[in-house]
């Protein structure tokens, strides 16, 4: 249930092994900590009740794997569906962020990302980046730093492809939870400014 004057953050994301549902569900945690409401929608298994929660959020996170350069096969699915909201200028100036993982530390992640950001300016929605410095970029760095891969786009994560889930990288978790919560309070921003300019 959502609340008069506290944000909504859907992350609509597809995992295909479970890393990436853990990196979004760390992705839920920063935005609820915020104090956004989060909201996680599984896009492979979507439902119209669920395709309305994304219509009324505020926030949209898109997430999911990296496969062969770009998102998995599910996620692009749920990207051409959502053409009819395209159509009818419904997620037209929402916000918009995204994440991704992938087995290698490149795995030509930005690609990915890229492609997000390209899905949410289509519709009209404003992209925040991750706003982080890199970290791991200097002899005194560690794989520890918070977006220890150096993503600007928006949060990068990498898993061993012969590990599950409980190999995401802890760091990751973090840039992920970082992520959630920077859009929450973007969000709140704008919540706010619309409400002033109604006033």
């Amino acid at each position: 249930m959502s609340h008069p004057g506290r944000p909504v953050v859907a992350i609509a994301f597809h995992s295909g092994y479970g890393h990436t549902a853990v990196i979004a569900e760390a992705v839920a945690h920063g935005a609820a900590g915020a104090g956004a409401e989060a909201v996680s929608i599984s896009v492979d298994t979507i439902t119209d009740e669920q395709w309305a929660q994304l219509d009324a959020a505020d926030a949209i996170i898109f997430g999911a794997a990296t496969y062969m350069g770009t998102a998995s096969a599910a996620f692009h699915a749920f990207a051409q569906a959502s053409s009819k909201r395209w159509f009818a200028h419904v997620w037209m100036d929402k916000l918009a962020a995204g994440f991704t993982n992938s087995g290698a530390k490149s795995g030509d992640k930005q690609s990915t990302l890229g492609y997000f950001a390209t899905l949410a300016a289509q519709h009209g929605m404003h992209w925040i980046s991750l706003g982080l410095r890199p970290g791991w970029d200097s002899t005194t760095g560690s794989e520890d730093d918070i977006n220890r891969l150096g993503f600007f786009l928006g949060a990068g994560a990498q898993s061993p492809t012969d590990a599950g889930p409980e190999a995401v990288h802890t760091s990751d978790l973090a840039t992920a939870e970082h992520l959630g919560a920077r859009v929450a309070r973007q969000a709140a921003i704008f919540r706010a400014g619309q409400s002033a300019l109604v006033a």
